[in-house]
């Protein structure tokens, strides 16, 4: 089946579309191929941040309609066994909200090629759960922060939480959970002054530091280009302070493009234990990386999505419920991800911002 802006329409069947390959992988009529799998867990947050949802929240998803603990093991195992999937990572919402969370881990870390697994959370709640998720089977994880500022932090989230999370990012890093990474979005006139505030205490604490673009994907279809924060300008305010030079890592279908941290500009250096330290922008706007795409994207509904923005959706939960085999539902999800398109499209003048926010997809 596919969804259609939220209308169910039937596919006829699952013949497979006969220009695809005969090739077991996720491939794409553009030669990519999807090896990372994020999967949101749940759509609520205990967060009410300002770019992506309104204060008093959102209508949340039915917990019928959320993919039981057993279909999303069913789907994960799938994905790794027979559909070449080698990354996962689980998003929200908020993660840490979905009971039962260090079961699901566990379950994907026994499988057979073992997945590399990631976590994004927004940290609250992270500080007693850090060791049972790392026992759990999980390698790492991001937290979201974006401001050092309590009083910035309450008008960013709704919610005077900033020591939970920076007690959190202290906790996973004591588990394990390395490199503990930080994603940051830059709001103007509101917390763009702290970019190299944020760089520092990432040095300071071991962390890696992500800033992301503000994207077009809020409950409120408030976002504009022109007020939105730009690599360009990220950049610029990084080095008001920093030296940075451009890593020549390869960056593969990593989102981040990523810049050695040299130096201060008063000439004081950067010491850091495991190599340069180094810091990242997601560019999804300015610096589109779709070329090099390597994601599918599971809802907690059970819906497959080639591209966060897509208009258009495959539900697998259906077939789920349906009494769909697993060759069915593979062969589905493999026709799915031959149809992604080119590439996002928020520059084309028909873009349409996809109806689910930003929570209902996951990161």
């Amino acid at each position: 089946m596919t969804t259609q802006l939220g209308l169910p329409s039937l596919r006829g069947g699952t013949s497979r579309d006969p220009s695809r390959p005969a090739d077991p992988r996720l491939v794409d009529g553009f030669g990519r191929v999807a090896t990372d799998l994020r999967i949101s867990l749940t759509d609520r947050c205990n967060l009410r941040c300002t770019y992506c949802m309104p204060a008093e929240g959102l209508d949340w998803m039915p917990r019928s309609e959320q993919l039981t603990d057993a279909e999303l093991n069913r789907l994960i195992a799938l994905a790794v066994r027979d559909l070449g999937v080698e990354e996962l990572r689980f998003t929200g919402g908020e993660p840490l909200l979905r009971k039962g969370l260090e079961d699901i881990f566990a379950a994907a870390s026994a499988l057979e090629p073992r997945p590399d697994i990631s976590l994004t959370t927004n940290g609250i709640g992270l500080a007693r759960r850090a060791e049972a998720l790392a026992a759990a089977g999980v390698n790492r994880l991001n937290v979201s922060m974006d401001t050092l500022r309590p009083e910035r932090f309450a008008q960013i989230t709704r919610r005077d939480r900033l020591s939970d999370v920076i007690d959190g990012m202290a906790a996973a890093q004591a588990a394990g959970l390395a490199p503990v990474k930080i994603n940051a979005v830059l709001l103007r006139g509101v917390n763009d002054d702290e970019a190299a505030d944020l760089l520092e205490f990432a040095l300071a604490h071991g962390y890696q530091l992500r800033f992301i673009e503000q994207m077009p994907l809020d409950a409120q279809h408030g976002w504009r280009r022109t007020e939105m924060i730009t690599a360009d300008e990220i950049l610029a305010r990084l080095e008001e302070r920093f030296v940075l030079t451009p890593s020549d890592e390869d960056r593969g279908g990593a989102p981040a493009e990523k810049f050695v941290v040299e130096s201060r500009l008063d000439g004081t250096s950067i010491g850091t234990a495991g190599g340069p330290a180094t810091v990242g922008v997601i560019a999804s706007v300015t610096r589109p990386f779709c070329g090099a795409c390597d994601r599918t994207r599971l809802t907690a509904d059970g819906q497959v999505r080639t591209c966060l923005f897509a208009t258009g959706e495959t539900d697998l939960r259906a077939m789920l419920r349906g009494g769909a085999t697993d060759a069915e539902i593979a062969d589905v999800w493999r026709d799915a991800m031959w149809g992604k398109k080119a590439g996002h499209g928020i520059d084309d003048p028909g873009f349409l911002q996809p109806a689910r926010p930003m929570s209902a997809i996951g990161g």
